[in-house]
């Protein structure tokens, strides 16, 4: 095995989550975005298993990338999303602005998180300036949804645009992996 050939195999396990993440958040904004007017069963269900895709993600993520320094951020991540699906649980009886307490405290953790892990151990993959960018939105995004919770009109429809950004990076990430990830191994995917 060449020095290229793990990278190329990480790129592309990374470019394949990183359309189903797509395809998850995409479906996810949509379902939520059409039930944010208040916390019912449908909203409430979605709320809780965002953070827990997340999860899923981050392993699958991990297994990949056993071989190189981003799985120690990815086991962050991990336990940063389980805590929240478990706040989750608890907020979404609470109401939406304690939701959007516990989504945006994760957004931010989870976004520097996810800065830090694309800054300093992925950028030699490629396709990675999107993961920068979305950490940074993450985080950003996060302190806002801290700020709309204490407002009188605060909804959940927000959480539909940040996720469905959140995908569009995903997405943006994967069609630039598949590039990075053909040149790499003579284009011969």
């Amino acid at each position: 095995m060449t020095t290229t050939t793990a990278p190329a195999t990480v790129a592309l396990a990374l470019r394949r989550l990183y359309f189903i993440r797509f395809g998850f958040a995409l479906i996810w904004a949509v379902v939520l975005f059409l039930t944010a007017s208040s916390i019912g069963p449908v909203s409430a269900t979605l709320l809780v298993i965002y953070p827990l895709f997340d999860v899923a993600a981050a392993v699958v993520d991990a297994r990949s990338s056993r071989a190189n320094r981003s799985a120690l951020g990815l086991y962050v991540n991990i336990a940063i999303s389980v805590i929240a699906a478990g706040g989750l649980v608890f907020a979404v009886t609470s109401g939406i602005p304690a939701v959007l307490r516990v989504w945006g405290v994760w957004a931010v953790v989870a976004g520097l998180v996810q800065l830090i892990v694309a800054l300093l151990r992925r950028r030699d993959l490629g396709g990675q300036w999107a993961m920068i960018a979305s950490g940074a939105i993450s985080t950003l995004a996060g302190i806002s949804f801290l700020l709309q919770a204490a407002a009188p009109q605060a909804s959940l429809r927000n959480l539909a645009g940040y996720a469905l950004l959140g995908g569009i990076f995903f997405l943006i990430s994967a069609l630039r992996l598949g590039r990075n990830a053909s040149r790499n191994t003579g284009g011969s995917n």
